[in-house]
């Protein structure tokens, strides 16, 4: 009762969370029972407390620790642990407090290895996964706001999301961040040092991350999970040094060996060339998870085989983009046959259909051809790689891309089609979902906001001007609010659609196959 009485609300509320953060780690065996102690007392230290809270408990143990940890950062900053109490300063902290709560790296790698060991590969992920979310290294109380949807198209349907779980910095943290050196340490995003780092203003904290060590190809590597988890189970697969993205054999090779030793996931790598590759090109990545993507239901249309890689089948695959999918029950000649067909590809020409593997800039010959390659296991067994052939080349009338989203998207999408993508999976800025629901508002009677989108220039909506007005033609104002809202979804994914289609080689056109076959035909596919 005396600690009580010397204590102000916010404090005991503090220290309370601090007691419900413990159970929570013991119930979801963050901690083991001989840590609990050890536990408890590095969080009063931390927020400055010299002893615990002393009554009952009374709340049951949280099913997340976003309420006890939302407890304790605001009292944080009413100390002065953080100075600002905007989500990149709570975020600095949050991952403070949840990695004194985390076995070190060491025994989270003993542990997986046991359970992969005595149980099985996919019980270890199923472990590491769950321990990547109750630690708030996965943000699920984010990811859950998220908006998704299945959109119908002409190749069946494709996810649809909207990306909320990325924290949206203040103009004064973006200032701060201009003003800061560029980072030397980590030298990036995925580098192995991030794991148990602070972080920073503009670095993301990481004192809850933990990776597992891999070797793929007789190289090391290290698996984690992403922390947006797009899908589900989004891992990352990176290299252990920070050595930039190349796609060569080795690459493919890789993908193949991945999946030999977790046969439940699926892999793939951006491509290693502007526009068309992925956000980090400096540092050689994968992505993988549990995920059966639209691509992977995508119907093969016409199957080949060559001489030389016997038991191999390529087929063309019905899908926006231009995808070739190869299956063989021997990953080496599969291999073989990925990689020769690749580098056909990347020296190959065809005017006629906009494809040019070269240009020459400054004397120098820049290469445009390039895949994303894809890697699974099919449901018999067998290795299964789709190649997504990719040209990163401009244009006058396309100068962000010939094979790119093309600048009426620019109001929906205009950054690069990366990985996930193709294969399905819309990944929208999260900035539309304000602007969307103010469209589906329009459509369901807001006139008035219509007019000022027409005359305003510096409306909110400006970029969407063209489009509403459209959408507002073909609809009208008086459509109710659920039908307005699945309406304006329904053309956000057709758009997508599109977007895929602009960003395929080859188009689905009677000239776009044919060019398509011809490519085939040149490996020496029959």
């Amino acid at each position: 009762m005396d600690n009580e009485n010397r204590l102000t609300p916010a404090a005991l509320k503090a220290q309370q969370a601090i007691e419900q953060l413990v159970q929570f780690a013991l119930q979801r065996e963050l901690i083991q029972p001989a840590d609990y102690d050890y536990s408890r007392n590095v969080l009063l230290e931390q927020f400055s407390f010299s002893e615990p809270y002393a009554g009952e408990i009374e709340d049951a143990v949280p099913e997340s620790p976003q309420a006890p940890l939302d407890v304790l950062i605001d009292y944080g900053f009413e100390i002065g642990l953080i100075p600002e109490n905007s989500d990149t300063y709570r975020d600095l902290l949050d991952a403070k407090i949840m990695g004194l709560l985390v076995a070190r790296p060491s025994e989270v790698n003993a542990e997986f290895f046991r359970i992969a060991g005595e149980q099985g590969i996919a019980a270890a992920t199923d472990r590491f996964y769950k321990l990547s979310i109750d630690s708030n290294y996965i943000r699920m109380d984010r990811i859950s706001k998220n908006v998704y949807w299945l959109q119908d198209s002409p190749y069946g349907d494709i996810e649809m999301t909207i990306n909320l779980s990325k924290p949206e910095k203040s103009p004064k943290e973006i200032a701060m961040a201009r003003l800061l050196p560029p980072p030397v340490y980590p030298k990036c995003l995925l580098c192995r040092e991030n794991v148990g780092y602070a972080g920073r203003v503009n670095h993301p904290p990481r004192q809850n991350l933990r990776v597992i060590p891999l070797e793929l190809s007789s190289e090391q590597w290290f698996f984690q999970y992403s922390p947006y988890v797009y899908y589900n189970e989004h891992c990352i697969v990176f290299h252990h040094d920070h050595v930039p993205m190349k796609l060569t054999k080795a690459t493919l090779g890789r993908l193949l060996c991945f999946v030999e030793t977790f046969p439940h996931y699926f892999i793939g790598s951006n491509a290693d060339l502007p526009i068309v590759g992925g956000s980090i090109l400096t540092h050689d990545h994968f992505q993988g998870g549990r995920h059966t993507f639209p691509i992977q239901k995508a119907p093969k249309e016409d199957t080949f085989t060559h001489v030389s890689y016997p038991g191999v089948s390529i087929s063309i695959v019905k899908w926006p983009m231009s995808v070739l999918r190869l299956n063989s029950g021997d990953p080496a000649v599969l291999l073989e046959c990925g990689n020769a067909l690749y580098e056909a590809w990347k020296a190959y020409s065809d005017p006629e259909a906009e494809v040019l593997a070269f240009s020459e800039v400054a004397g120098e010959m820049q290469p445009h051809n390039t895949v994303t390659p894809i890697v699974r296991r099919a449901e018999d067994g067998s290795f299964e790689m789709d190649l997504v052939l990719r040209n990163n080349r401009t244009s006058e009338e396309h100068p962000e891309g010939i094979f790119h989203p093309h600048r009426e998207m620019h109001h929906i999408k205009k950054e690069n089609i990366g990985l996930i993508e193709v294969m399905g999976l819309a990944i929208l800025p999260g900035r539309l979902k304000e602007e969307l629901d103010a469209v589906a508002e329009i459509l369901a009677g807001d006139t008035d906001r219509l007019v000022a989108v027409k005359s305003d220039a510096g409306h909110p909506l400006a970029g969407h001007a063209g489009w509403i007005q459209e959408l507002a033609e073909r609809f009208g104002t008086s459509l109710g609010r659920e039908e307005a809202v699945k309406t304006v979804q329904n053309e956000v994914g057709m758009k997508f659609t599109h977007i895929l289609e602009h960003a395929g080689v080859y188009k689905r056109t009677p000239e776009g196959q044919a060019a398509f076959h011809r490519f085939v035909r040149s490996f020496g596919a029959k």
